[in-house]
């Protein structure tokens, strides 16, 4: 089944440019006007965070129907949490802005039970992330975090970063939001046009879309697109000193490794967006059941 479903995406992105032939976002792709495709943008840096400005800016100057639904503090590396309060703060700084006291699961949460109360948006994006979430950063990001809160309530989602494996200058990561802003206006223009009135996405099926930075300023185009899967590696490493007073201190080294092929991480460092297809659980899949019977044949409690 999982299988199927990523060749059915490989199917749908990667046959020809995901940006070639893009539709407007006010019109069909027989060019009859429709409603305007409702988007709930969250994030984890924060609702008021360059990457998620920049990315509000472009879906609406696309036409179509943003709002933001993010958190109220930077929560990166928050993960999947959520949830984890017996109440939560909630601001609205704007009209299409509400700023949520809580993770991005938690900011998805409010959203789809009250500012889409009425009915469910036909996206969830999270980002663009400030840095990459490729590899087991991933795992850890609250950037796909809030995509998979999305895609586990049947709302299709995509999680959107921006940034090389090498630590980069900030402004040149800022810079490079540009271009990734751009490329996730055309990728949503495509699977609307794809989709003909259906759901974006196959059910129970989201991306993580990573954009390298490009160029001495940042701002050049990606070389390529790849569909991929995530890198198993870590790529950040946590060292601890005992500081002889009952803490420790915490240094966190980037340890460089051999990419895998195909990756997520293979495709950054080539310069390439990676869009992996991501699922809202930790299922290993029926293909590994088989090895997994084998080896627990006559366990009992």
């Amino acid at each position: 089944m999982r299988r199927t479903r990523v060749l059915s995406l490989a199917t749908l992105l990667l046959c020809t440019s995901v940006l070639a032939g893009a539709v407007p976002a006010g019109a069909t792709p027989h060019g009859v006007p429709s409603a305007p495709l409702r988007i709930l943008l969250t994030n984890d840096d924060g609702y008021d965070a360059p990457g998620i400005r920049l990315l509000f800016q472009r879906l609406s100057s696309a036409g179509y129907d943003v709002t933001v639904v993010a958190p109220l503090t930077n929560q990166s590396g928050t993960g999947t949490k959520m949830l984890s309060s017996a109440s939560v703060a909630v601001e609205h700084p704007a009209p299409r802005v509400w700023a949520v006291g809580g993770t991005p699961g938690d900011a998805v949460a409010f959203g789809l039970a009250e500012v889409f109360a009425d009915r469910a948006p036909d996206l969830v994006v999270s980002g663009t992330n400030f840095g990459p979430n490729v590899a087991a950063l991933a795992t850890h990001s609250g950037t796909v975090g809030g995509a998979i809160a999305a895609l586990e309530s049947g709302v299709p989602a995509i999680a959107v970063s921006t940034g090389g494996l090498t630590a980069e200058v900030p402004r040149l990561v800022l810079n490079a939001m540009r271009p990734t802003a751009d490329f996730a206006v055309g990728l949503i223009d495509r699977l609307r046009s794809r989709a003909k009135h259906g759901r974006l996405l196959p059910p129970g099926l989201g991306l993580n879309v990573n954009h390298p930075v490009v160029g001495p300023d940042g701002t050049g185009t990606a070389r390529g697109t790849a569909l991929t899967h995530q890198d198993p590696q870590l790529l950040l490493q946590p060292r601890y000193t005992d500081a002889g007073d009952g803490t420790w201190k915490v240094r966190i080294d980037e340890v460089p490794r051999p990419v895998q092929r195909g990756s997520d991480a293979e495709a950054v460092a080539a310069g390439k967006v990676s869009i992996a297809p991501i699922t809202p659980n930790w299922d290993a899949g029926a293909d590994r059941l088989t090895g997994m019977t084998a080896l627990l044949a006559g366990l009992r409690p």
